[in-house]
C-alpha cells in the first residue's frame, strides 16, 4: 500500500519518468505502469472457497418461507439431517443476512398520548419469593400501571391473579396517581379477559363504578404495551438486584419509594423530560377520584361453627364464641379479615391478614370469653406487692 502510494506521488506530483521510478523503488517497469494506471488501493483477492452450507441454502430459504417463526436451532437441526456439516456460525450470518429478505420485521411508529388518555396495566413476577412471616416466602406478583402521558408508574404487590386481588392492586394504582384516566389497558390476563376481547364481569363492573373506559389487547402483541415492558426490565435492572425484604409490607414500601425517588425522577429518554414532573400536567386532563372506590375485598357468607374459627387462604382466625351458630359476613382484604354478624351488624371478629400458611391466629379476648362459656375459671397470678422503702433501699441515691 505504501510503495503503491509513493509510485503514484512520484509519477503525479514530482512528474518522473517510469524508468527513474523503477530505477528508485526498484521495482520493474510493468509494475509501475500498473501502479499509476490503478486508482484503487491495492489489496489481496482470491478465488471465494465454496461454503459447506451451498448446498443447503435452497432448503434453508424454503424453511424460512414456509414455517412462520422457525429458530436457527431448528433450521440447523433439519440441515444437518440432510447432511450439512458446517458450524453454527456460517448458517447464523446466513440467516442474518437472509432473514430480512424473505421474513420482514414487523415496523413501528412512535405513539404520542394526550394527558390522561390512557393508562397500562400489566403483572410482573419477582424472580424470588417474598419473605412473608413465620420463616416462610410466597409467589408474589405486582400490578404495575403506567400512564402513557408523563410515564408516571407505580407498582402493588399481591399473592395471586384472582380478580379481587388484581382489582386491589389497580385501586392502589389509581390512589397513587391521584386521578382517573380515559382508558385502562389491559393484555388478556385471565381475571380480566372473558374471551373474544371482552372484559370478565367483575372487570367491567369496577370500570362501570369508576365511569372509565378499557381497551382489551390482542393476544401476542406485548408492544401495545410497550412503555409498561420497558419499566419491568428497568425493575429488574435496578429494582431487585441486591435487595433483601423483612416482609411483604417492606417489599412494597421499597418499592414505593424506588418508583418515587428511582423511576419516577430520572430523566425519561422517551418523552424527554422526568415522569414526576409531567404528572401535574396530566392530572389537569384527568378526572378526580370517587369518594369511595369499588370495594375490592372477598365476601362470603359464613356459619360460625362450633369451634369458632374462620379458614381462608390455609389459615384459621378466630370468631367471637357468643356467635356460634349464627351466619356472618366475611370480608377478606388485603391487609385484614373482619366478619359481621348479619342479623345485628355487629363486629364478629377483625385480625391482621397473613398470607403465610398453617396458622392459628386467636384474639386473646374471644378466647377468653370461651373459657367463660365453658365455665373454666383463670386463676390470676398472685403478684407480691412490697413496700417503696424497699427499692430505695436497694438503689443508692
Amino acid at each position: 500500500m505504501e510503495q503503491w502510494a509513493e509510485i503514484r506521488r512520484m509519477h503525479f506530483v514530482e512528474g518522473l519518468a517510469i524508468k527513474e521510478i523503477a530505477r528508485r523503488t526498484d521495482r520493474d517497469r510493468k509494475t509501475v505502469r500498473r501502479a499509476i494506471r490503478c486508482d484503487e488501493p491495492p489489496r489481496y483477492r482470491r478465488a471465494p472457497a465454496p461454503s459447506k452450507l451451498d448446498p443447503h441454502r435452497d432448503q434453508v430459504a424454503s424453511l424460512l418461507r414456509e414455517v412462520e417463526g422457525i429458530t436457527n436451532t431448528r433450521i440447523r437441526e433439519l440441515i444437518e439431517a440432510a447432511g450439512y456439516r458446517g458450524s453454527k456460525t456460517i448458517l447464523d450470518d446466513y440467516l442474518r443476512e437472509l432473514r430480512p429478505l424473505l421474513c420482514p420485521k414487523r415496523t413501528y411508529q412512535r405513539t404520542v398520548y394526550r394527558p390522561g388518555e390512557l393508562l397500562q396495566f400489566d403483572l410482573f413476577e419477582p424472580r424470588s419469593e417474598i419473605p412473608v412471616g413465620h420463616g416462610q416466602t410466597r409467589r408474589g406478583f405486582v400490578v404495575t400501571c403506567e400512564l402513557g402521558f408523563s410515564r408516571v408508574a407505580t407498582g402493588a404487590l399481591v399473592f395471586s391473579k384472582t380478580l379481587p386481588d388484581l382489582l386491589w392492586g389497580m385501586s392502589r394504582g389509581l390512589a397513587k396517581l391521584g386521578a382517573l384516566p380515559e382508558t385502562l389497558v389491559w393484555d388478556r390476563e385471565g381475571a380480566i379477559h372473558a374471551g373474544g376481547g371482552r372484559p370478565t364481569e367483575g372487570f367491567a363492573a369496577f370500570c362501570g363504578q369508576l365511569a372509565v373506559g378499557w381497551r382489551i389487547l390482542e393476544p401476542h402483541d406485548p408492544e401495545s404495551k410497550g412503555a409498561l415492558e420497558r419499566t419491568h426490565r428497568f425493575m429488574r435492572q435496578s429494582f431487585e438486584p441486591a435487595r433483601s425484604f423483612a416482609n411483604h409490607l417492606d417489599y412494597q414500601d421499597q418499592l414505593d419509594r424506588w418508583f418515587a425517588e428511582r423511576a419516577n425522577a430520572r430523566f425519561h429518554r422517551g418523552i424527554r423530560a422526568r415522569p414526576s414532573e409531567r404528572l401535574e400536567e396530566e392530572r389537569r386532563g384527568m378526572r378526580s377520584l370517587p369518594e369511595r372506590m369499588p370495594p375490592t375485598a372477598i365476601r362470603r357468607v359464613v356459619r360460625v361453627p362450633q369451634q369458632p374459627y374462620l379458614r381462608w387462604d390455609r389459615n384459621d382466625y378466630s370468631l367471637d364464641p357468643r356467635f356460634a351458630g349464627r351466619r356472618v359476613e366475611a370480608r377478606v382484604g388485603q391487609r385484614d379479615i373482619a366478619a359481621i354478624a348479619l342479623d345485628s351488624g355487629e363486629l364478629v371478629a377483625r385480625h391482621r391478614r397473613s398470607f403465610a400458611k398453617h396458622r392459628t391466629f386467636t384474639d386473646p379476648a374471644h378466647q377468653a370469653e370461651l373459657e367463660r362459656l365453658r365455665g373454666i375459671r383463670r386463676r390470676e397470678p398472685e403478684v407480691e406487692l412490697r413496700p417503696l422503702a424497699r427499692y430505695d433501699a436497694l438503689i443508692p441515691a
